[in-house]
């Protein structure tokens, strides 16, 4: 598990259009966020990059770099993009599912063909919302283990509001005896 305020896992994958994404490179004003995503075969994954796409200037604005990642392969993530037609998304592919894994990702086995009509991999990854702060700790993080119920992006950005405003802590950090 991941502990807030504690160095997130190395993660560094490639990208479309954006090059290597190397998260330990990464300086943003304010956070990173790592939206980890299933893959081309999740419909639900495509309305939430939608939204990610239409919403990613209002992040840009407040100091967030953005980068979405699934283990899809290049030809599937170009197809993704395809899809999403929004060339200012950071997406990444081939994420390995040890590093999923060390993200505290759930890992899921194919069940065939999804209701999109899309084979889905033999193993991948399921959703996962982080946001780092520039030092590499971790200040944000959500997973799941299906691909309903993630984090709403325009909640996210109120929240993002209230916590750069206040310099809120990170939450969660405590891990001793109960």
């Amino acid at each position: 598990m991941l502990i807030p305020r504690q160095p997130v896992p190395a993660l560094q994958v490639p990208t479309l259009d954006h090059g290597e994404f190397n998260l330990a490179a990464v300086t943003p004003r304010a956070l990173t966020m790592v939206v980890f995503y299933r893959g081309l075969h999740c419909p639900i994954c495509l309305k939430y990059l939608l939204e990610l796409g239409r919403l990613l200037p209002e992040f840009h604005g407040r100091g967030v770099e953005v980068v979405a990642i699934s283990g899809d392969t290049p030809e599937r993530a170009q197809a993704m993009a395809g899809k999403l037609k929004a060339p200012d998304l950071r997406l990444g592919h081939g994420l390995p599912l040890a590093v999923a894994r060390a993200w505290g990702l759930y890992i899921s086995t194919s069940r065939g063909t999804t209701s999109s009509g899309i084979d889905e991999p033999a193993l991948f990854s399921e959703p996962g919302l982080f946001l780092v702060r520039p030092d590499g700790t971790l200040y944000y993080g959500a997973v799941q283990t299906m691909p309903f119920a993630r984090p709403n992006f325009a909640e996210l950005l109120a929240a993002l509001d209230f916590a750069l405003a206040k310099d809120y802590p990170a939450r969660g950090e405590f891990t001793g005896a109960l």
